[in-house]
């Protein structure tokens, strides 16, 4: 886990897209998501120290690329109150964020709510925003999780999707009674789907842990 930096908290999605957007294009990994209590936040960074993300943000702050800012420390992450709340707790927060996703367009290599998501860029920027660091492609989440059988899948668990070759090509996260949110492809939005499709079910390859 590291330290990142908030630079807003908005109960408009609009305003959290606006400076997600600005902060883009002053080349900064920004993405915002809907928190439990229903505003809009947006973070970036990922800093091995609080003082190195402090320094860092008084630096964007001097220049006026960003205003107020808070340093977001591992504590904070839902996986650090794994302990305390339960493993349940974490699995829900896992869901309820790639809930905060749903209908973002698909964007090829994209991992950020203002300009899309693949899928996964979704998994991974999910992860990341309840304290863990996933790998950037599909296989290598594949190859870095623990197995897990489809008959024990779990909310939060990834499930992986074979393509052509029958290599895994495609990656969502499990909501639970069935049903799993990813980034369908091309000319798609974020959305929920169910494993008892049948084209779903023929592709399916494994899921995997990360808790």
């Amino acid at each position: 886990m590291a330290y990142t930096i908030q630079a807003g908290a908005f109960a408009s999605a609009e305003n959290a897209a606006r400076l997600t957007r600005s902060l883009q294009q002053k080349g900064l990994d920004a993405t915002y998501f809907v928190a439990r209590r229903g505003l809009y936040k947006v973070r970036f960074g990922n800093f091995p120290t609080k003082e190195q993300a402090r320094v860092r943000a008084e630096e964007l702050q001097k220049a006026g690329i960003i205003d107020e800012f808070y340093v977001v420390s591992p504590e904070e992450y839902a996986v650090a109150q794994r302990e305390a709340r339960g493993e349940a707790y974490l699995r829900e927060e896992l869901v309820r964020t790639a809930r905060s996703f749903l209908d973002v367009p698909y964007l090829w290599g994209g991992a950020s709510a203002e300009t899309g998501f693949d899928c996964s860029g979704l998994t991974m920027t999910v992860y990341q925003l309840n304290g863990f660091d996933l790998p950037r492609t599909s296989r290598d989440q594949f190859a870095s999780g623990s197995p897990v059988e489809r008959s024990s899948l779990e909310k939060g668990d990834l499930i992986f999707f074979a393509g052509v070759g029958g290599k895994v090509s495609h990656v969502g996260i499990y909501a639970g009674n069935g049903l799993f949110i990813h980034a369908p492809g091309r000319g798609k939005k974020i959305r929920t789907d169910s494993l008892a499709k049948e084209r779903f079910g023929r592709s399916f390859v494994g899921a995997r842990s990360y808790l």
